[in-house]
């Protein structure tokens, strides 16, 4: 095992984790899920059956994410975050098989408190702002925010402003940062 895990945190058989990935503490990593290297698990994260997950990806405390969720490379996932895969859930009807693939792509980063719902693609380097509810795909390099989730403006891979944004930016005086 090159990768290490807390003692309380739970790892299923048939799992891949690649090296150097640490799992913080109360953590469980479900049978089938597939984790690349240099990633950081947080305390209480949940990481469902057959989930993917990239290399150097950062998830950060009490985060959900459940069967039919892949993350690429680079992402970054912000404490409370949580993915759905089931449109209809109801807890008396199995709908296993209606599960909703989610792909959070490479280079992302996602806010504290922000509900993934199922069937969405999060762009290349996309931000999606705390506590958003992200309901449509996000196209590559836009942030969004809110509830339902929406454009406010255009990142890069480092994640500043665009020009155009930060112009718009500073011609608003109310604007909260």
């Amino acid at each position: 095992m090159k990768y290490t895990k807390h003692p309380t945190s739970v790892v299923d058989d048939k799992t891949q984790i690649g090296d150097y990935t640490k799992i913080w503490h109360y953590s469980h990593v479900s049978t089938g899920a597939k984790i690349g290297r240099w990633c950081i698990l947080g305390q209480n994260t949940f990481i469902g059956k057959n989930v993917v997950i990239g290399n150097t990806v950062k998830i950060q405390n009490n985060v959900s994410i459940y069967e039919g969720v892949t993350v690429e490379d680079d992402v970054f996932i912000g404490p409370s975050v949580v993915f759905t895969n089931v449109i209809n859930p109801r807890s008396f009807i199995e709908r296993k098989n209606k599960y909703k693939p989610t792909l959070v792509k490479q280079g992302a980063s996602i806010g504290a408190n922000a509900t993934i719902l199922c069937g969405v693609t999060i762009g290349e380097y996309a931000i999606v702002g705390a506590g958003a509810v992200v309901t449509k795909d996000v196209p590559d390099y836009t942030i969004v925010v809110g509830n339902p989730a929406k454009k406010i403006g255009m990142t890069n891979q480092e994640g500043d402003l665009e020009e155009k944004e930060k112009k718009d930016a500073s011609k608003n005086t109310d604007a909260e940062f």
